[in-house]
């Protein structure tokens, strides 16, 4: 199976509902009228693509229908694929290689996202390209995660390093650092907390982490890759909001699209933040978080 058709597997529950939903307002009508577009505008802002977004897909179909360079339902898709990709190319960067190691990635997200599962994968895709990883264990919040971690670093055969459950996640982050510069290693992937007594208490412990491993490395981290949950829809861009005010978010992981009915919100997201989406999760498997790209996941989101 290639990427298209995994994608297009992951996004059956999303596409089913919004390719059925256009199909039906389009069945036993000729010309394109208002009221069809109107029903049109109401299925993809129920899809989540966000009403931005939809408002932007709607004026340029419009002025597509009045030229006549779109006329039927299959047309339509194809157009409003066209967007889509478009929407979510807007914040592609060109990835630069000429860093030099240790390569810091501090990864965030609230609890029940995947997030530690998200960097087991993460660090197997890079150890399978030759990357040196280790492992920080900084969501000492929870002895769970801590747990959790360390079984991915064992799986996936990296190394990890850890403190005692309630320690500080700053400290655990130093010594990974110091431990990166010292021994070579290329990539060092930090865990965090993903819930604290209060959101106040949750950005300060992250914040006071991103400061200490700038101390450490001046340019880093290098990245602060923020997980999602597809499901969760719209509390997604709210998520979002909050910790790229805290932490100036570089880049976003949207897991569980296989299944969810809300894939559509990755579209929302895109068009709301000038933050890249830059890894898909499709699946359990290791090999199921994927690069994103955007014209294929425009393509499966609407091809049938």
């Amino acid at each position: 199976m290639n990427l298209w058709q995994k994608i297009k597997t992951s996004l059956a529950t999303t596409r089913q509902g919004l390719t059925q939903k256009i199909d039906r307002i389009f069945k036993d009508r000729g010309k394109i009228t208002q009221t069809l577009l109107d029903e049109l505008e109401e299925v993809l802002i129920m899809a989540d693509l966000g009403v931005s977004a939809t408002q932007k897909i709607i004026g340029h179909l419009q002025e597509k229908i009045r030229t006549n360079e779109v006329k039927d339902s299959e047309e339509v898709k194809d157009f409003i694929k066209t967007l889509i990709a478009q929407i979510l190319e807007k914040n592609e960067i060109e990835e630069s290689h000429k860093w030099q190691p240790p390569h810091v990635i501090m990864v965030i997200g609230v609890n029940g996202v995947g997030k530690t599962t998200t960097i087991g994968k993460l660090a197997w895709r890079l150890k399978k390209e030759g990357k040196k990883v280790l492992l920080a264990a900084g969501d000492t919040f929870r002895a769970a995660a801590i747990d959790q971690l360390e079984i991915w670093a064992q799986k996936i055969g990296v190394d990890f390093i850890k403190h005692q459950p309630g320690a500080d996640p700053s400290a655990v982050v130093f010594d990974a650092i110091q431990a990166g510069k010292a021994r070579g290693y290329d990539i060092i992937i930090a865990d965090t907390a993903g819930r604290q007594h209060t959101k106040a208490n949750l950005m300060e412990e992250l914040k006071k982490m991103k400061r200490v491993i700038g101390k450490v490395i001046p340019d880093a981290p290098h990245e602060v890759l923020l997980v999602l949950d597809a499901n969760t829809g719209q509390n997604a861009l709210s998520q979002t909001n909050l910790f790229h005010q805290n932490l100036g978010v570089t880049g976003i992981v949207l897991t569980k699209l296989d299944g969810s009915a809300k894939g559509g919100i990755i579209v929302n997201i895109a068009d709301t933040f000038d933050i890249p989406i830059k890894y898909i999760g499709l699946g359990e498997e290791l090999d199921n978080l994927q690069e994103f790209h955007p014209a294929l996941f425009a393509s499966a989101l609407l091809t049938d």
